[in-house]
């Protein structure tokens, strides 16, 4: 979830997810996706990776990425409350890659993951 005035959907943290997931799994996502239901649409086909996209108020941002099965489910969310943390992430990235060559960088090697 977003704020109401986002025009892009899913967002790319969530697009993110979703790559991350169908790597897991060994499959391609953009294969294997469904972002719209709405109607009668019947069920959701077996191993494809589902998203809901909502939009409103205020919310910075809210990700969830949720493992359903048959009488159980595992939740993992994360929720922004104040835009600052990305301008901390973004400063972080610029000091990191100062001095560095040119080259195509990512957070995780800002963060040594």
């Amino acid at each position: 979830m977003h704020h109401k005035h986002k025009v892009d959907a899913p967002s790319g943290t969530a697009l993110l997810l979703g790559e991350a997931a169908a790597k897991g799994r060994g499959i391609d996502l953009a294969e294997n996706s469904v972002r719209a239901r709405d109607g009668i649409t019947g069920a959701r086909e077996e191993g494809t990776i589902g998203f809901a996209t909502l939009r409103g108020g205020s919310v910075i941002g809210d990700h969830s990425i949720i493992l359903a099965g048959a009488g159980e489910r595992i939740e993992l969310s994360h929720s922004a409350q104040d835009r600052s943390l990305f301008a901390t992430g973004a400063v972080k990235a610029a000091l990191w890659g100062f001095g560095k060559p040119a080259g195509l960088y990512s957070m995780r090697d800002v963060l040594g993951l």
